[in-house]
């Protein structure tokens, strides 16, 4: 007898390069075999679309990409899924899913909100939910919204318990049977794979100490006071570069600034790169060292590849607590250059480490157990 496989629709921004975008690819190919799979997207483009299983099911509900868009409809596509919810939710997801989960915050999860018969509903939080809006008026009012649309789910799945504790700070009527913390699932042996499919020219071509991060270009990342340290740095006589992987709304501003403080000999906005992962093989440091943060994906990426690890004091701190390669610094710009510069003159020659197993399929059974149950 064949047994018919549970529908699951997966609903995203975009499958754009980031933390979470990758977590849904790695996670919907792992899982095509077991269920049938549906991701919908708010607009359709995205590197790591073509990185889907031919099995898997793909829909836009713009078929255009969000940088394309003009300023006028980059503001009015939220407030649309925001007003209009239910009607777009009717006309564009039609069939009778068993499962529908939001993994990301935002317009997604509003519109995923929509009772669907019978399917059971499910948001993914990635973030710290208090620091995401802000703390204006408009943040008021998305906190008011969204704490109706999350109640409309039967589970919430956070990636770690800081962002947990957060949201149950920001939202305290929510049921608390509803919470559960599963860890982002990364597939190691895609990432080790993919390390070794070239050397990077940049970073080949200079002997000095090298930082790379990977990192939307947002003002999150607080890449602008990445810039103002590794000025401040190379003054003090510490040699080093600063390559930084990733494309986003500040680009501009940053390069700008890094002309302006006269680095842009040493500190380098190398953009948007399919495959990020033979960077941080060849870096010293990898680096993270953002205002705030979720999980941060990208460290456990960087812990696939041994590497020494520099990140703020953020909720990210749980992706390394066991790591002995890793330091945590408190998230101000004097701490940051003290770390920093202790780096340096540690001189680590960055000499091959025997490669620890890596395994997260505990966090892969988890997912399946809530599909399944």
């Amino acid at each position: 007898m064949i047994k018919i496989k549970k529908k699951v629709l997966f609903g995203i921004t975009s499958l754009q390069l980031g933390g979470a975008e990758r977590v849904l690819v790695d996670i919907a190919n792992k899982l095509q075999e077991k269920f049938d799979i549906t991701i919908f997207s708010i607009y359709d483009n995205g590197e790591l679309k073509n990185e889907l299983n031919s099995d898997i099911k793909f829909q836009a509900l713009y078929n255009c990409k969000y940088e394309e868009l003009n300023f006028f409809k980059k503001k009015w596509i939220p407030l649309r899924i925001l007003f209009f919810s239910k009607s777009i939710y009717k006309k564009y997801i039609k069939k009778d899913y068993d499962v529908e989960i939001a993994f990301l915050e935002g317009p997604v999860t509003r519109l995923f909100s929509n009772k669907n018969r019978n399917a059971k509903k499910i948001a993914w939080i990635h973030n710290d939910i208090k620091r995401v809006f802000g703390n204006g008026i408009k943040s008021k009012l998305k906190k008011h919204i969204d704490e109706k649309i999350y109640s409309q789910y039967d589970k919430l799945v956070f990636v770690s318990e800081d962002n947990m504790k957060c949201f149950k700070q920001e939202y305290s009527t929510i049921d608390n049977n509803k919470i559960k913390v599963i860890y982002n699932y990364i597939n190691p042996d895609l990432v080790i794979e993919k390390s070794n499919k070239y050397i990077p020219e940049e970073l080949e071509k200079t002997d000095s100490f090298k930082f790379v991060s990977v990192c939307r270009l947002v003002k999150q990342k607080a890449i602008d006071r990445f810039i103002n340290i590794h000025s401040r740095l190379i003054e003090s006589g510490y040699k080093h570069n600063v390559f930084v992987i990733g494309d986003g709304p500040e680009k501009k501003y940053l390069q700008e600034l890094i002309e302006e403080k006269g680095v842009s000999d040493t500190f380098f906005l190398l953009g948007k790169r399919d495959n990020p992962y033979p960077y941080i093989k060849k870096a010293n440091y990898f680096c993270l060292l953002s205002y705030y943060e979720g999980y941060g994906m990208v460290l456990e990426e960087a812990k696939i590849l041994n590497k020494d690890i520099i990140i703020t004091d953020t909720a990210a701190r749980e992706a390394v607590n066991g790591y002995s390669h890793a330091t945590v610094l408190d998230n101000d710009e004097d701490s940051i250059f003290e770390g920093l510069r202790k780096a340096i003159e540690s001189n680590i020659n960055n000499n091959p480490r025997v490669i620890e197993q890596y395994d997260n399929s505990n966090a892969l059974n988890q997912i399946v157990e809530l599909i399944e149950n």
